[in-house]
C-alpha cells in the first residue's frame, strides 16, 4: 500500500511537470501570450496605482468641491481602465483555454489509464472518514465499508492540486500578486487559478 502511495505521488509529480512542459510549448513561449501577459501586468499595476492615489486623495480632500469633481473624473478613468483590463484578461483567457483543452484531453486519457491500473486497490489510509459527498471520490471502485480507505483518484487529485501550484511558482509561471489581485473577480483563467485543468496537470 505504501509503495502504491509513493508511486502515485511520483505519477502526480510527473504529470504535473509534463503538463507545465506542454503548457510552456503551447502557451508560455508564444509571442502572443507574452504580449498579452505583459499588457495585463502593466495595466494591473497602473490600475492599482490609480486606486491607491484616489484612496489617498480622498483622505486628504476634506470634502472640497473641486476635489470631489477631480475624484469623479479619476473614478471614471479607473472604470475605463478596468474595462480595458477585463478585455485583455478575456483575450488572455481565451488564448490559454484553447491550449488547455488540448492538454486536458491528453491527461484525461492518462488519468483513465492510471485509474484502470489501480482499480479496486487501497493505496492509502486516511486519518479521518470523509464527509458523505466526498466518499464517492475517496472510496471510488473500492470494496468494503471502511471509508478511511483511499482510492487512487482521490490521492492523485490531492497530490496534483498541491504540486501544480508550487511547481508553477518554482518554474516562474505563476502570475504576479498585483495581477492576481486585479483579476480574481474577473472570471478569467488566472482569476480561477485554472481549476478546470488542475486535475490533469
Amino acid at each position: 500500500m505504501y509503495s502504491d502511495a509513493l508511486l502515485i505521488i511520483f505519477i502526480a509529480f510527473f504529470t504535473a511537470l509534463l503538463g507545465e512542459g506542454l503548457t510552456w510549448v503551447l502557451v508560455y513561449r508564444s509571442d502572443e501570450y507574452k504580449r498579452l501577459k505583459f499588457s495585463m501586468e502593466r495595466k494591473s499595476k497602473k490600475l492599482e496605482r490609480k486606486k491607491d492615489a484616489i484612496g489617498a486623495g480622498g483622505d486628504a480632500a476634506g470634502g472640497a468641491g473641486a476635489a470631489n469633481a477631480a475624484s469623479k473624473t479619476t473614478k471614471r478613468k479607473i472604470e475605463r481602465e478596468e474595462e480595458r483590463l477585463k478585455s485583455t484578461n478575456r483575450d488572455l483567457s481565451m488564448f490559454r483555454m484553447k491550449s488547455m483543452l488540448a492538454i486536458g484531453f491528453v491527461f484525461a486519457a492518462l488519468l483513465s489509464t492510471f485509474s484502470s491500473i489501480f482499480e479496486g486497490r487501497v493505496v492509502a489510509k486516511l486519518p479521518f472518514e470523509p464527509i458523505t459527498w466526498v466518499q464517492g471520490l475517496s472510496h471510488r471502485n473500492l470494496v468494503g465499508d471502511d471509508f478511511t480507505d483511499c482510492s487512487f483518484i482521490f490521492l492523485y487529485i490531492l497530490c496534483t492540486m498541491s504540486l501544480r501550484q508550487n511547481l508553477q511558482k518554482l518554474l516562474g509561471f505563476a502570475p504576479s500578486r498585483s495581477f492576481n489581485r486585479q483579476t480574481q473577480n474577473m472570471g478569467g483563467i488566472f482569476g480561477q487559478n485554472a481549476q478546470s485543468n488542475q486535475f490533469f496537470r
